[in-house]
């Protein structure tokens, strides 16, 4: 089977617009609104700006309110051509009792959903100046950003924040779907194609052990390594269709950027090329950010890209131990786990007898306060250093810091790449899966913690 069959690219009347068309280009971007994708779109935002681009980048209105509190706008000062716009995501703007209100991700992804496309309609409305181009996050084109920028004129770019391993992982959902292997066959009963409620537990493991052997580049790649949004077994899901729609929608435009280096991915960067000509590798960013400080007395480095207060405090113990004798542990800004799968790290990491700067949220915990017994308090207290949120590649460069202990989310792999940390990876969701499969047995600079079998999915 040749690699072509991994999808078919449709032209569409956006491929023939001109990607800049006015002297002084205007790009605005769009990203999830989620830690991760706003880091990653914020830097190659300034990027952009810093050659001389005008930049609009839009926030919901709760996620910038923390951006300004947390210190992540405090670059922009005396950059009078990038601006923020907000948009409302149904989060109160104040309340009496001085809570502030947060939503689940389906909340938000449901408003947005429904709301974003007149949002951004205004936005753009109120604009002094025409805007040259949209850099879309790949995930945010459910909200019809794409059909208000078609109805202007506007060309999209689609950002995918993460690897082409990511990218081509996400995108098999429209193959498998086209290839009639998905939605996924289940048994009940010894019944195949039984419902069973969506509960992915009854999914054959022939199906799930299926080598998916037409992307070059990741030889031996197996249904179960791609993102866990595969395995549903309803075409109506609407998870499902979230990610087929994503997937589709690649097709729809001439221009997609992904955050990767060729170097690191050469063989499967050329395959997608093959499909998508024009797919530009912008990776990894924060070097290229680095290389800015070589000609302004600015530290691009020190620069807070964060919804979260990142604790010095973290950074200052790192300074009293030796080269290469601490373990980071990070699990991102979404993972959550179990009390129990808590307690087995923390004192894993106790038994290491190694020195640990662990960052726990505070809703790591799976509906419960991330709240550790006194006992393992005290033991952790004698070698580690927890945190609630810290500047990760500060932290990541730091000499005292010897390996990783990951969730596997590309900007935290990307970032330890960049730092020469090897990884230890505990995947979680998403394209985490695939990036630690890569990880692995691809680019052998990191292993996995395997998840016990019945937790496997």
């Amino acid at each position: 089977m040749g690699y072509k069959s991994f999808g078919n690219h449709t032209k569409t009347k956006m491929d023939a617009m001109p990607i800049i068309n006015q002297k002084k280009p205007h790009v605005l971007f769009i990203p999830v609104p989620a830690q991760s994708h706003i880091k990653c779109m914020l830097k190659l935002a300034r990027l952009l700006n810093h050659k001389g681009l005008e930049v609009t980048f839009i926030n919901t209105q709760s996620n910038h309110k923390r951006l300004v509190k947390s210190g992540g706008t405090r670059w922009l000062d005396d950059t009078p051509s990038f601006r923020f716009k907000t948009v409302p995501d149904g989060v109160p703007s104040s309340t009496e009792d001085g809570v502030e209100h947060t939503q689940t991700i389906v909340e938000l992804w449901n408003y947005m959903r429904t709301n974003f496309y007149n949002s951004l309609l205004d936005v753009l409305s109120g604009l002094e100046t025409s805007v040259s181009c949209i850099v879309c996050d790949g995930f945010m084109t459910y909200t019809n950003a794409m059909k208000a920028a078609e109805m202007l004129k506007i060309p999209v770019i689609l950002f995918w924040t993460m690897a082409a391993c990511g990218f081509i992982g996400f995108y098999q959902v429209k193959v498998l779907k086209e290839k009639e292997l998905l939605p996924l066959k289940v048994v009940v009963d010894g019944v195949e194609g039984g419902d069973n409620g969506g509960d992915e537990s009854d999914l054959t493991t022939e199906y799930l052990d299926m080598e998916i052997d037409w992307i070059p580049g990741m030889e031996g790649l197996l249904l179960k390594e791609l993102p866990e949004f595969m395995r549903y077994s309803k075409p109506e899901d609407p998870s499902f269709k979230y990610l087929l729609e994503t997937a589709q929608a690649a097709d729809n435009v001439s221009h997609i950027i992904i955050h990767t280096f060729e170097e690191l991915e050469a063989k499967l960067v050329k395959g997608i090329k093959s499909i998508f000509p024009n797919i530009y590798t912008v990776g990894p960013l924060q070097l290229h950010l680095n290389q800015i400080t070589k000609m302004e007395t600015k530290n691009f480095d020190l620069d807070c890209y964060s919804l979260w207060k990142e604790e010095p405090e973290c950074v200052q113990w790192l300074q009293s131990k030796e080269p290469n004798s601490v373990v980071y542990v990070n699990f991102g800004s979404i993972t959550v786990m179990s009390l129990q799968e808590l307690l087995e790290f923390g004192w894993g990491l106790v038994n290491s007898n190694l020195y640990f700067l662990w960052i726990i949220r505070t809703d790591l915990v799976d509906g419960e306060p991330a709240v550790l017994p006194q006992e393992l308090y005290e033991a952790m207290s004698e070698k580690g250093f927890i945190g609630s949120w810290c500047s990760q590649e500060e932290v990541l460069n730091h000499p005292a810091v010897g390996g990783f202990l990951t969730h596997g989310g590309w900007g935290s792999i990307i970032e330890s790449l960049s730092a020469g940390v090897p990884m230890i990876c505990w995947p979680f969701s998403g394209d985490q899966l695939i990036n630690c499969r890569q990880m692995c047995k691809e680019w052998e600079v990191g292993m996995e913690i395997e998840r016990p079998e019945c937790e496997e999915g």
